[in-house]
């Protein structure tokens, strides 16, 4: 790079630090930067400026300019990126978000497709895109949507665990609509191999818990919690209690139960009843899916931007529909039936 303005050695020696290199961890994307232009060929690139003049001042090498011009695209995403509310960005669709995938730390950059299928003849009554990277806000949505559509007062409705949030199988209960859904199993407990809350029975007659150990857990106070009002209940015999070492680490066990509690129970005694619950579910919604996904191909959306990419949902929704119907009745009946 002779003959062309130079900025400061990086591995020249100062005062402090020894050189100007040791300021910059290991680490810094400033590295992969530096890295990633120098094994570019830039006269192949069509750069110019590669070749000097003979006369003239002389200029900035076009691969140090583009160092600066990069680090410098990458300062203004991160900015952008943290006045993010979820601390993303895409570059290909601004509205794009990541999804959880079901491997595990996997995912991909898109958006979420939400669908309310029946049972029994597979057709979706209801649909939804959203670039939300979970489906625990959907929930209440989806249901009412498609209570609306078939014009009932209540509804039967079946979801995945991706689906279970407290305050929108509250909300569906206040809609009218019965949902099953399998709780997550989060519990620091039973992971660790001690009791999960699951071990505690509750006596609504006596509003108590009973433990494994047979021992009652009594209402103590009430909190709120994460927005919810939260009952606590415990029992002040665990210091004693021989099974304390399989329970709890804490000098007693408190097990906390929120004021809508008994809906969540619902829905699952509703699953206990009917254990083909979820595979009954799989075999409807999964239907559509994977028809809708063949037919769009392995590039899926076409459009970019949310707006565009719920129209151009709605549409492959609308043939799926027609092409159900037209194999349920027949394409001769539909017709007839189209012009009553």
């Amino acid at each position: 790079m002779k003959r062309f303005i130079e900025g400061a050695d990086r591995d020249q020696s100062t005062l402090l630090p020894d050189c100007l290199d040791d300021w910059v961890d290991e680490s810094n994307p400033v590295r992969v930067v530096d890295a990633f232009v120098e094994a570019l060929d830039l006269k192949q690139l069509g750069f110019d400026g590669i070749v000097l003049e003979d006369t003239g001042r002389p200029s900035y090498h076009p691969s140090a300019l583009l160092k600066l011009y990069i680090y410098g695209k990458l300062e203004a995403y991160e900015k952008e990126m943290l006045a993010s509310p979820d601390q993303q960005i895409s570059l290909t669709d601004p509205d794009c978000r990541s999804m959880a995938t079901s491997g595990r730390g996997s995912g991909v950059v898109g958006y979420n497709v939400q669908v309310a299928v029946t049972t029994e003849h597979h057709l979706i009554i209801a649909h939804k895109v959203t670039n939300s990277g979970t489906d625990r806000a959907q929930l209440a949505n989806m249901g009412c949507q498609a209570k609306q559509v078939l014009g009932v007062d209540t509804l039967e409705a079946v979801a995945d665990r991706g689906y279970y949030s407290s305050t929108e199988i509250k909300a569906c209960d206040d809609a009218g609509i019965a949902v099953t859904l399998p709780k997550p199993m989060t519990s620091g407990a039973k992971a660790d191999g001690r009791f999960g809350k699951q071990d505690f029975v509750y006596d609504a007659a006596e509003d108590v818990y009973r433990c494994p150990a047979g021992e009652k857990l009594t209402y103590r106070m009430t909190s709120e919690q994460d927005g919810k009002m939260m009952r606590r209940y415990w029992t002040n015999v665990c210091p004693t209690c021989p099974l304390k070492p399989k329970c709890t680490t804490g000098n007693e066990r408190r097990i906390p139960r929120w004021e809508h509690e008994h809906v969540l129970e619902a829905a699952q005694k509703r699953l206990d009843e009917n254990p083909r619950a979820m595979r009954e579910r799989r075999e409807t919604v999964e239907h559509p899916f994977g028809t809708l996904k063949m037919r769009m191909g392995s590039a899926h959306f076409l459009m970019k931007r949310l707006p565009k990419v719920a129209t151009e949902m709605a549409l492959h929704v609308l043939a799926y529909n027609i092409t159900r119907v037209m194999n349920i009745m027949g394409v001769v009946p539909l017709i007839a039936a189209m012009r009553v």
